[in-house]
């Protein structure tokens, strides 16, 4: 399992109790798990994601990136 793969698992079974729409939110995190090549590119593309997304499903993103960025 690459390490972006790992970390991505890890941080969204860490923010899933906390996270109102996961299912959606495991859903764009797939899509952009596939745009990305790395780490980097994979933060990129979630903080695009986060500055056009609407509430509660932002705060979902921010709570998810959150995690991810702590492991």
């Amino acid at each position: 399992m690459s390490e972006l793969k790992n970390r991505i698992e890890k941080a969204l079974f860490e923010a899933r109790p906390y996270i109102e729409y996961f299912d959606n939110v495991k859903k764009k995190i797939d899509e952009l798990e596939e745009k990305a090549t790395d780490v980097d590119s994979f933060l990129f593309l979630l903080n695009k994601e986060i500055e056009v997304a609407e509430e509660p499903f932002k705060t979902d993103l921010k709570i998810f990136l959150q995690k991810f960025e702590g492991i």
